[in-house]
């Protein structure tokens, strides 16, 4: 499994790069929004990657950021969406917007994706609205996960999620709180920063 390359950004098209690596170039899938983050040829990037294998192709679909590949697979969970698909809307909404598009049921915003319906946008919605609170991202950009099941931070979103918050409001709370007290705070400490955030 490849889950990261890291070298120089040798090509790039509208939907893919080539990103060499100690001079094997690899091609990469990407979203719009990948593609640009990307910058210009002769740039040194580093690329999330998922390795999508079928029947009859392989191929590497590279995102900017981990949060981004993290919705891609949530996007190809969903039925009758596949890896272009998906790609299609990365690369109309950022993961911020996607998340609360997804959270606040707003298909019509899912839609605008190319190739996306409003019978398909609507599925994707309706089977992400409960998972799109377990993702933090950064507003405007591509964005950055929080780690997921099993964290502390996970644990802390789904404390508050008990105590009757909305995903995304605990989420964005949890997401301060860290911030605020950095990367190795306790759950207890994390849980009462986050409460201040989501009460405020």
């Amino acid at each position: 499994m490849i889950a990261r390359l890291t070298g120089s950004l040798e090509d790039s098209g509208p939907d893919w790069a080539v990103i060499d690596v100690h001079g094997v170039g690899y091609l990469v899938h990407c979203s719009a929004k990948t593609l640009s983050a990307l910058g210009i040829a002769g740039d040194r990037v580093t690329i999330h990657t998922e390795l999508q294998v079928s029947e009859n192709d392989m191929r590497l679909i590279g995102f900017a950021s981990a949060a981004e590949r993290e919705w891609f697979r949530l996007l190809t969970g969903v039925q009758g969406v596949g890896s272009k698909m998906a790609l299609a809307v990365l690369s109309a909404l950022a993961t911020d917007e996607l998340q609360r598009a997804c959270a606040g049921g707003d298909a019509a915003t899912v839609a605008r994706a190319q190739g996306v319906g409003p019978k398909l946008a609507s599925r994707i919605v309706n089977e992400l609205k409960d998972k799109a609170g377990g993702l933090a991202t950064v507003p405007g950009g591509v964005g950055v996960a929080l780690p997921m099941a099993g964290s502390v931070s996970s644990d802390a979103v789904s404390a508050l999620q008990n105590l009757g918050f909305k995903p995304q409001v605990a989420t964005s709370a949890v997401a301060a709180a860290l911030d605020e007290l950095g990367d190795g705070a306790g759950l207890n400490e994390l849980v009462r920063v986050a409460l201040k955030r989501a009460a405020g």
